[in-house]
């Protein structure tokens, strides 16, 4: 595979065209503006290809929600406090069973915050940030290769399971260049969809109508009922997780994103010093890799966030009993270093003696 050397914005943006992406609505806002820049570019030479920067972020969300509602490979990006003005539309999408690519590249917060990277999000795309109950599938990618990729699963799991998917990266995999392949120069075999509304040429199908709103009780009970079926089999079939010298370890660090590479780092400086350390590293964000952690025979868990601890609540609830969870964190843009996550190490296992 032919691979280019590119700004992982770029490569995320790329590689949904790629993909089959043939709307894209935005707002600008850092440190995610190269994708809306590299859409506007790139669109209006894709054959029916659609780009439309927005008047605002909501207006964004709604413009996709329209263009799924229609059958379209359709996406949108933007940064943690644009994330926060789209969480109505997400959940309307959600309920309406429309898939959908959203890409948050976070930055610190809370509030309007600052430029720097963060994964102050975490709660946000997890737990709904928007109303009601309802999931979005949550992919956290640790390099710019496997930003592309998760790209083209992540529209692919959209289609199969109709909803909404977010591409969840802080601000350093957006900003920076590493070596990238794309799989495909063009998507094809494409799912067709017979519930869009798309017109009424094809008699043989019932009319198509896209809805959120359910006045009678009894009504929307069934459809959250459903939905919630679909969760359940989603946490069953699509968990994704990777595992780093665990087989021996005995202790383990937790970290997602850019975070799990300095991890890596970190538990090979431990092992140097005899400490058999390994790292799990969460890709599905929801579902959460549960399991994993609750097989994990390990005297202790380190889980390291660029967060006040939002993961670390995942992995408390996870962990096997009698298992102790510690907490290292950085927040403001502060990005976590090796030296001080292997310290954290030994701080616990100094401290479970």
């Amino acid at each position: 595979m032919e691979k280019t050397l590119m700004k992982g914005n770029e490569a995320i943006a790329e590689a949904a065209i790629r993909a089959g992406c043939k709307a894209y609505f935005g707002y600008p806002i850092t440190p995610q503006n190269q994708i809306p820049e590299y859409m506007s570019k790139r669109m209006p030479q894709i054959e029916g290809g659609v780009y439309i920067q927005a008047e605002s972020e909501v207006a964004a969300i709604n413009m996709v929600y329209g263009a799924a509602s229609a059958g379209a490979r359709t996406m949108t990006s933007s940064s943690s406090p644009g994330i926060s003005l789209k969480q109505e539309g997400i959940s309307y999408i959600a309920c309406s069973e429309l898939p959908c690519l959203i890409v948050n590249i976070m930055r610190s917060g809370p509030g309007l915050g600052g430029i720097l990277p963060s994964q102050g999000d975490y709660f946000q795309a997890t737990k709904g940030g928007g109303h009601g109950d309802y999931h979005m599938i949550v992919l956290a990618p640790a390099s710019v290769q496997e930003a592309a990729d998760l790209v083209y699963d992540g529209f692919d799991m959209a289609d199969r399971y109709r909803m909404p998917v977010m591409i969840l990266g802080d601000g350093m995999i957006g900003q920076m260049m590493e070596p990238v392949g794309f799989k495909n120069e063009k998507a094809t075999g494409l799912p067709e969809k017979r519930w869009a509304a798309n017109g009424w040429s094809d008699k043989e199908r019932d009319r198509n109508i896209i809805n959120s709103l359910y006045i009678e009780a009894e009504e929307f009970c069934e459809v959250n009922r459903k939905m919630k079926e679909k969760y359940d089999l989603i946490a069953r079939e699509e968990t994704r997780v990777e595992e780093f010298m665990t087989d021996d370890a005995e202790f383990v660090v937790a970290a997602f994103g850019t975070i799990a590479r300095i991890a890596k780092n970190a538990v090979l400086k431990a092992r140097d010093m005899g400490v058999k350390a390994g790292v799990v590293r969460p890709i599905t964000l929801w579902p959460f890799p549960k399991d994993v952690f609750q097989n994990l025979k390990t005297k202790g868990i380190l889980t390291v966030e660029m967060n006040q601890g939002q993961m670390f609540e995942d992995v408390c609830l996870s962990a096997a009993e009698g298992v102790p969870v510690k907490f290292y964190g950085t927040t403001g843009g502060v990005i976590p270093k090796s030296d001080r996550i292997v310290q954290e190490i030994l701080n616990m296992r100094e401290g479970l003696g």
